[in-house]
């Protein structure tokens, strides 16, 4: 491993190996961009350890840019936001900032509504005074009424008042993502099962997977959940049919449809980019859905994930972003309306708001959904059903519950040693393990 060239390793390994060359530097500021992408839950738990550490035993300073939340949340002090090219400073993490937000437009919106009823109170009086001042010649009426006049321009903020009117900040939200409606099957049944299933890339070497067995059902939510190197990548294969099991048999529902979206996609949208300069995101759809879609339809789709008018039609997806370039890679799994989305690592290039969308439209969907994935965030509420974590409101909760009633089999899976092992107390148990693992490396 140490005499392996760089451009061979995994991602990763290539992200512990820079990591590593950065964290042993002297110095009075550390720039982590995004350092968690490819890294493993244990990495990750690893990194944030020591970083905690680092904060009391060192003046070093450290800047993190990361788009995974629990990792910002349990490490970070204090948060800068850029939005609309304005940087905003906060003492406290991702939650409390957006706490703070939530009550501050709670605050200013009571006082917005209360200053409107004291305007129209105002206006219903001015009203009233220029109607009997005009009616009876009463001058003292009507300058009473232009001195009040005067008062709600001052409250409302014109004509360069000291008084600025009431600015109520907008929501930190993603646009809402729209999955297609997946049509029922006929013939009840497994969409992919599983049944004692092992797997090894030849002969001579040792098995990756073992005695593996999974039922897939409509309406299921299955997470899958493992340290890099456990064989997650290859049960996804073996699920998408990508390749055969040397053990044990994998059946298919007849009349399934499967979308797979691979940890890869980005890159090979990347690559597609740099091939054929001239590709969009609208000639991509195209390459993927061939006949069965119109380009009004591809417009709507690509819109309904964001890419709409020319940024479909005309930028070449070579200057696309990475979160852009997912929600492409969605776009082309999803037009088929499958019955089976099998995610893995989807979160790696999107930021908090576009995730929490993610997770809002996978809950809502009604096929059956195989998550992978290291983000816990994106976990708890897909897989283990937390609302809470997404924001909703009490009555959202309801109409969450309501759409929820449909996944009849939410269960998350740690694959180790070869295995599935059903957590029964969801990603929570997984991160106590690492954590006391991390403990014990810490010594």
């Amino acid at each position: 491993m140490m005499d392996t060239p760089l451009n061979n390793l995994s991602g990763g390994w290539q992200m512990g190996s820079m990591l590593a060359s950065v964290l042993i530097q002297d110095a009075d500021v550390m720039i982590l961009d995004k350092p968690t992408n490819f890294l493993d839950l244990l990495g990750i738990i690893w990194l944030q350890r020591y970083l905690m550490d680092l904060r009391t035993s060192s003046p070093k300073n450290v800047v993190v840019v990361s788009y995974d939340r629990d990792f910002i949340d349990n490490l970070c002090e204090e948060i800068i936001i850029l939005k609309n090219t304005t940087l905003q400073c906060f003492d406290g993490n991702l939650s409390a900032y957006e706490e703070d937000l939530k009550l501050r437009r709670k605050n200013l919106m009571q006082m917005k509504e209360s200053q409107g009823k004291q305007i129209a109170h105002m206006e219903k009086t001015v009203a009233a005074n220029i109607k009997a001042g005009k009616k009876h010649g009463d001058d003292n009426k009507l300058r009473q009424a232009v001195s009040r006049r005067k008062k709600i321009e001052d409250r409302m903020g014109f004509h360069d008042s000291k008084r600025k009117a009431i600015e109520i900040p907008p929501e930190e939200k993603g646009a809402a993502l729209i999955l297609p409606i997946t049509p029922d099957l006929r013939f009840p049944g497994p969409l992919v099962s599983l049944d004692q299933v092992g797997f090894a890339y030849s002969r001579k070497q040792e098995n990756v997977l073992r005695d593996v067995s999974l039922s897939v059902y409509m309406g299921s939510c299955v997470g899958i959940v493992g340290l890099n190197g456990s064989g997650k990548s290859t049960l996804v294969k073996l699920i998408t049919d990508a390749v055969k099991p040397t053990k044990g048999s994998v059946t298919r529902h007849p009349r399934l449809k499967l979308g797979y979206y691979s940890q890869l996609a980005v890159e090979d949208l990347r690559a597609a980019g740099n091939a054929d300069p001239s590709a969009t995101a609208l000639t991509t759809l195209a390459a993927s859905a061939g006949d069965a879609m119109d380009e009004g339809d591809m417009c709507a789709l690509l819109g309904s994930f964001h890419l709409a008018g020319r940024t479909a039609s005309d930028v070449p997806i070579s200057k696309l972003s990475g979160g852009q370039l997912v929600r492409l890679a969605l776009a082309c799994i999803v037009w088929d309306h499958p019955h089976l989305l099998v995610l893995d690592e989807i979160t790696t290039h999107l930021d908090f708001y576009t995730v929490v969308a993610l997770a809002k439209a996978l809950r809502a969907s009604n096929g059956a959904i195989v998550l992978v994935s290291h983000d816990r965030f994106l976990t708890k509420p897909v897989i283990e059903g937390d609302t809470e974590l997404l924001g909703l409101e009490e009555d959202d909760s309801e109409d969450e519950e309501e759409e929820m009633a449909g996944k009849l089999r939410r269960n998350l899976y740690l694959l180790k040693g070869g295995g599935l092992k059903l957590l029964e107390h969801g990603v929570s148990d997984f991160e106590e393990s690492l954590e006391k693992r991390v403990a014990k490396l810490s010594l």
